[in-house]
């Protein structure tokens, strides 16, 4: 966005569903981690996580926060209500958003992974902020859940937002995949580079192998675990966003996903879970099991078609 935008979006009168709600009155006392693990220092808070984000200590200091929260479908999760009011739920998502911005250090990021239903009113949200939109990707599976009543849904967004974008932190060259021109292609121009030869960054649409959702029989299941996400995708995030020893937030650890990778990447972390239940199973795979696929988030093709034979024409092709 233009800094004369930005700043007119922060001036402007922009008003959701969700405003009318009285805002969440956060309990005020210093949290104590549930669990905790040195080198890297890695922490598991169990409670509300508009509480614990208002008292964390770090507060200020996070270099970049991944949040994957209820989408209020009525999902069966331990001790949560997902069936809120269409402001209620507004209004929940308003009040951790903002506590995930007071964490944020002055070059941090926040990435927000949520459904077609909210994407809109978190972007708004976050740009009256005063945030900066850097891309909004999409994370596609396939496997979708059948139905006739419309098209079946098979993504879910990816956001990612700044506090500044000439300050970020930004990694590209970590997460880089094979370009089309040299998987299919063969294209001699790409190998011709002097750097990253037949790599690419990732674009904003992301698919391909283990990056499905994580049901059955998948190596990467926690069992009791709603709605996981693959580690391939954090991998991205976390590799592309942060740098060793970097400080990482995610206020809905669910399965313990993000704690996971950051710990197997050498980046600090702290997870938020409601459900003491949750987190401890959470805290196993976190501290115990560790991470299933390291480094396959990079190096890989996402192209849909096989190779082709280039014959003379190598080197033309687009």
């Amino acid at each position: 966005m233009h800094r004369s935008g930005r700043q007119d979006l922060l001036e402007a009168d922009v008003r959701l569903m969700g405003d009318s709600q009285p805002p969440h009155t956060a309990v005020t006392s210093t949290p104590e981690p549930s669990y905790q693990v040195d080198d890297p220092d890695t922490r598991l808070y169990v409670g509300d996580s508009r509480d614990v984000l208002a008292n964390l200590p770090d507060r200020g200091a996070v270099d970049l926060i991944f949040a994957d929260p209820p989408f209020n479908w009525d999902v069966p999760y331990d001790g949560w209500s997902d069936d809120m009011s269409r402001r209620q739920y507004e209004r929940f998502t308003f009040d951790w958003l903002d506590g995930c911005i007071d964490a944020l250090s002055p070059t941090g990021s926040i990435w927000v992974n949520i459904p077609d239903d909210t994407a809109a009113e978190v972007v708004m949200h976050l740009k009256r902020r005063g945030l900066v939109m850097v891309n909004w990707c999409v994370w596609h599976f396939r496997f979708g859940q059948c139905r006739n009543s419309s098209f079946i849904t098979s993504k879910v967004h990816a956001l990612y937002f700044c506090k500044d974008p000439d300050k970020r932190i930004w990694n590209p060259d970590a997460v880089l995949e094979q370009s089309d021109r040299a998987s299919i292609y063969g294209d001699r121009r790409t190998m011709e580079k002097d750097s990253n030869k037949g790599m690419r960054v990732p674009m904003d649409v992301w698919y391909g192998k283990y990056w499905g959702r994580i049901q059955g029989n998948n190596s990467e299941r926690r069992h009791g675990h709603q709605n996981q996400i693959p580690e391939v995708y954090l991998e991205r995030v976390i590799l592309a966003c942060s740098n060793e020893n970097d400080l990482i937030l995610d206020p809905f650890a669910g399965s313990g996903t993000t704690g996971t990778v950051a710990r197997a990447h050498g980046r600090r972390s702290i997870g938020i879970e409601q459900s003491p239940v949750t987190a401890t199973s959470a805290w196993e795979r976190i501290s115990k099991i560790g991470m299933v696929r390291k480094h396959a988030s990079t190096g890989q093709s996402s192209a849909i078609f096989s190779k082709r034979s280039t014959g003379k024409r190598s080197g033309n092709r687009s």
